[in-house]
């Protein structure tokens, strides 16, 4: 399993594009990738998981 997987799951049951994510935290997609290959931070954990529930009611 790769590192993350629960928080790209989570991203793609709610329709939301990891680049719209990016966007969302503000910063660049290969840079939130390369965030997502090692474990995240609780905080960093916390700011995606949230862009992501706040992107999923906009969709």
């Amino acid at each position: 399993m790769r590192e993350n997987e629960h928080i790209r799951k989570a991203a793609r049951v709610a329709g939301v594009p990891l680049w719209r994510v990016a966007a969302a935290i503000g910063v660049s997609e290969p840079t939130l990738i390369r965030w997502m290959r090692f474990p995240l931070t609780k905080e960093k954990e916390a700011l995606i998981t949230e862009a992501i529930s706040t992107l999923s009611r906009e969709v």
